[in-house]
């Protein structure tokens, strides 16, 4: 993490509020949990639990990722959905702007993924170790430059979307570690976290929370 961490200091963006669930839009650029150091403290959570002391951790973005970010605000709260995550049984939705034409309509990229140590926090496709991971997706619109995908994980791998377009040669535009060739051509990671679809802790009904993209 560079040293020059300066987080947008947008007001906190609610979506959702019960008395189970919050649901924020997180902007790009800002940490999910604090970094090591005093200078990564800033981040959503401390955000969010300067207004809501009660709201416990479930899930992360990566912090150059924006969208929905989902907290809860009891402990069976957060053993409900952190279950429906282990389980892979929360549904998300993310919209990404890749780089190059895209061909195909849609497709399913199942590649394994693994930390690569000396580069860590990279990750990196491997078929021996690597934990197993899989990315549905749907082509939006295309030009020759670039290309609007709507990406489904069904895993939540570190990175994963970030891997799996540079691996079938479409890159998320403004990725610095992944696709730095790319940084010209958009002022952050086009990544947003669109939609979270999950089941309410108390009772079992649907909730679907949406976060409107910023680019």
């Amino acid at each position: 993490m560079p040293d020059d961490y300066a987080p947008p200091q947008t007001p906190l963006a609610i979506l959702h509020r019960d008395h189970e669930l919050l649901a924020v839009d997180k902007p790009s650029g800002l940490l999910s949990v604090p970094g090591k150091g005093a200078h990564l403290a800033d981040c959503l959570l401390a955000r969010v639990q300067a207004a809501f002391p009660e709201a416990l951790l479930v899930h992360r973005l990566d912090r150059d990722t924006s969208g929905v970010m989902v907290f809860a605000l009891s402990r069976h709260a957060q053993r409900h959905i952190g279950l429906q995550f282990e389980k892979r049984q929360a549904r998300k939705i993310y919209l990404a702007e890749v780089a190059g034409e895209v061909a195909e309509s849609s497709g399913t990229v199942d590649l394994p993924l693994i930390v690569d140590w000396p580069n860590r926090p990279l990750q990196k496709v491997d078929f021996e170790t690597g934990k197993p991971a899989v990315t549905d997706w749907k082509l939006l619109r295309r030009s020759a430059e670039r290309s609007r995908m709507r990406l489904m994980p069904k895993t939540g791998r570190s990175h994963q979307l970030r891997v799996h377009m540079r691996e079938i040669g479409h890159p998320i535009l403004g990725d610095p570690f992944y696709a730095p060739e790319t940084l010209g051509l958009a002022d952050r990671l086009m990544l947003h976290a669109h939609q979270l679809r999950l089941r309410h802790p108390e009772g079992g009904r649907g909730v679907n929370l949406t976060a409107p993209c910023p680019f």
